[in-house]
């Protein structure tokens, strides 16, 4: 089953994109993804803090 998720706050760390939406069952989760082509990484994260340390951290495998 799909789920409409409706993202706030968002921010970009060089190509890396974080944004904060609740999930299934109403908790806060903080995503991260990365928008650099073909490259697959993204993530939830339960604060805000290590989703920014990831975004910050993150290389792409593909260059």
């Amino acid at each position: 089953m799909t789920m409409l998720r409706r993202f706030r706050d968002h921010a970009r760390i060089g190509p890396v994109r974080v944004a904060t939406a609740y999930d299934q069952r109403g908790r806060e989760k903080h995503t991260v993804a990365c928008t650099a082509p073909r490259c697959d990484f993204s993530a939830d994260y339960d604060s805000r803090a290590a989703a920014e340390l990831a975004a910050r951290t993150h290389r792409c495998p593909v260059r």
